[in-house]
């Protein structure tokens, strides 16, 4: 396998208009007084945050977009992953514009999200059930390449890509939560699906290879003391370029295995939730997402970004065996 211009050039142009963004953007926002609020209960050295720009998702979304156009024309298949991106990015948008700009302290309500990532996976499921239903079919990891059809199991499969779709795009959400984790991290299934996508043929390349320059660039200024967050707009997104490109390649079943931090972050929040209520109080984590609770453990805000990546990064070389 060869990487070809098809990847090479996105990778550059994303990761170039990210840099060339970044300090017209930034400083755009710290004018617009969009800053990061901090919660007084939570973890003490994240206090000092407080007033660094959010919404730095939007440096994400125009260089993928802007990159991704080009290639619409020759790869089809990019538009559906696309438009999760977007429409997930426009969610995450409003949010925090409500949060930060209009000063609502919820955002969006809980109710209205919801509604959001229904409607923009509502969709994206009926545009893959009528132009291309062979993308609801599940690949499964070690088999040798055996799928699971999806038109013989629609009962099931339509369910599963809501709940594969949504429960991704939180996932990724709440991983959103230390300077570069969720950049970290998406970098590293960016990179995975951009493999898997020349290894399969899924046609999806130029836009996974550009959102992994876009994030290298971002990564510069959300590194660790990060000068700019994502906020929901890019986390939101993320979420929707991790599932789409998962079925655009057959591959929701994968997202378990190279998106597990993802999944264990979203299940930390569940089980603390639960466990407070059912108990009366009592908490099984320090904090959720399980991130603050490694650092009220006593780890590094870039010692918890670094492990989480790296395991990520050998999730994903796990992810490249099994595709065979």
């Amino acid at each position: 396998m060869i990487l070809n211009q098809d990847v090479l050039i996105p990778l550059f142009v994303a990761f170039a208009v990210s840099v060339a963004l970044s300090p017209f953007v930034i400083p755009f926002l710290q004018k617009l007084k969009v800053g990061q609020t901090e919660r007084e209960e939570g973890v003490k050295s994240h206090l000092k945050k407080a007033g660094t720009p959010t919404m730095g998702g939007l440096i994400i979304l125009i260089s993928v977009a802007v990159t991704s156009l080009f290639y619409i024309g020759r790869f089809p298949r990019i538009v559906p992953v696309l438009f999760l991106v977007i429409g997930f990015g426009i969610i995450g948008f409003l949010d925090d514009y409500l949060k930060v700009v209009l000063h609502r302290s919820d955002g969006l309500y809980p109710k209205q999200k919801m509604l959001g990532q229904i409607i923009v996976t509502t969709v994206f499921v009926v545009y893959v059930w009528f132009m291309d239903a062979s993308c609801l079919d599940l690949l499964i990891p070690f088999s040798g390449g055996k799928v699971i059809s999806g038109q013989a199991m629609r009962v099931v499969a339509v369910p599963l890509a809501y709940f594969a779709v949504i429960g991704t795009v939180n996932g990724v959400n709440f991983t959103d939560g230390l300077d570069g984790l969720a950049t970290g991290v998406t970098t590293m299934v960016a990179v995975f699906y951009t493999v898997a996508s020349l290894l399969l043929r899924g046609g999806i390349e130029p836009l996974t290879a550009a959102v992994t320059g876009a994030l290298l660039g971002f990564l510069l200024f959300n590194v660790y003391p990060a000068k700019v967050f994502m906020g929901d707009t890019g986390s939101l997104a993320l979420g929707g370029f991790v599932a789409g490109s998962a079925y655009m390649m057959k591959m929701p079943i994968f997202i378990m295995i190279v998106g597990l931090i993802y999944l264990v972050e979203v299940l930390s929040v569940i089980i603390q939730v639960t466990y407070f209520r059912k108990t009366g109080g009592k908490r099984i984590f320090k904090m959720a997402p399980i991130h603050h609770h490694f650092e009220l453990c006593g780890w590094s805000e870039t010692r918890v970004v670094t492990v989480f990546t790296v395991i990520t990064a050998f999730l994903c070389l796990i992810g490249l065996v099994g595709i065979g």
